[in-house]
């Protein structure tokens, strides 16, 4: 990894932090050194993508759950209990493999973060 010299802010740390929330992943993309190191940037846009799939995950179960109580459909409700134990330990693998110096790639969302870095 290219390590940025302006800061002490290592590209593993960047990386890391890119997955915080979506705010760093954005001052990431659009801040150098960092946006011309392909391993934060592939961070920082897959990050980006993890949280669109997980409003829309949300916003879609959500919707399925109100459905469910009005249909009697328990089942619904137990698959956004889940939802809400997976998001979080998918986070953590994805900072810890980023501070770890690894390219994770999460499927689909892997890819179309390559494909905004240009690494496909």
């Amino acid at each position: 990894m290219t390590e940025p010299k302006s800061t002490g802010l290592s590209a593993n740390a960047a990386a890391a932090l890119s997955y915080v929330t979506f705010i760093p992943a954005i001052v990431f993309l659009l801040t150098p050194p960092y946006n011309s190191i392909p391993f934060v940037r592939f961070h920082a846009w897959q990050s980006v993508f993890l949280t669109i799939g997980a409003f829309v995950a949300t916003f879609v179960l959500g919707i399925l759950t109100i459905a469910g109580l009005f249909f009697g459909a328990g089942f619904i409700l137990q698959i956004g209990r889940a939802a809400w134990y997976v998001w979080p330990v998918l986070w953590a693998v994805c900072v810890v493999q980023a501070l770890y110096g690894k390219q994770f790639k999460l499927p689909i969302l892997g890819d179309l973060a390559e494909r905004q870095v240009g690494l496909l």
